[in-house]
């Protein structure tokens, strides 16, 4: 028996069954806390490639839509709302992300991959300008105005100079 000043005296057994149920309580505390601390770290390395890992989806969604566009399997050119829904996200939020990810709002890179696109099928294709602009969504006109504003030519004078280059090329290689 142990003697105690408040509790009076007490048996080994329960002294034990006392002492067991305290280490148990901390281990469990211990266990607890390092969870909760290693969750913490865990979320906040999350937290800090989330940005990279919107920008990233961003992009593949831009290149798949662009495909499917210039595919025929969609004709309908996503806005950055949907976009943003796609990826569940708010737009402001996709926005304000690719800003400070890339330097620049996420309609810059959608022009961007869409004039790639289009100066693409003006190379490698025999569609008309008329045929192209509307795969990708476009009146002809403003399509014209899309394309002379981000490429400096209009897309008849970059088919032209395309196939000029493509023609020295095929010149300079044969013997």
């Amino acid at each position: 028996m142990f003697l105690s000043a408040k509790c009076g005296s007490i048996s080994l057994s329960s002294f034990h069954s006392h002492l067991f149920r305290l280490i148990y309580a901390y281990v469990l505390i211990h266990f607890q806390l390092n969870n909760s601390i290693n969750h913490y770290y865990r979320y906040m390395k999350h937290k800090e490639r989330r940005p990279e890992e919107i920008t990233e989806a961003y992009f593949k969604l831009l290149d798949l839509h662009l495909a499917e566009l210039v595919s025929g399997k969609t004709t309908q050119m996503m806005e950055l709302n949907e976009i943003a829904a796609k990826l569940h996200i708010s737009a402001k939020h996709l926005s304000y992300t690719i800003q400070s990810t890339m330097g620049n709002h996420p309609c810059h890179f959608y022009d961007q991959k869409i004039l790639a696109a289009a100066k693409n099928l003006l190379t490698i294709t025999d569609w008309s300008v008329a045929e192209i602009a509307d795969r990708l969504t476009y009146d002809p006109s403003n399509f014209a105005k899309f394309f002379k504003k981000y490429a400096g030519e209009t897309p008849g004078q970059f088919r032209k100079l395309a196939q000029s280059n493509h023609s020295q090329k095929i010149a300079k290689s044969s013997p």
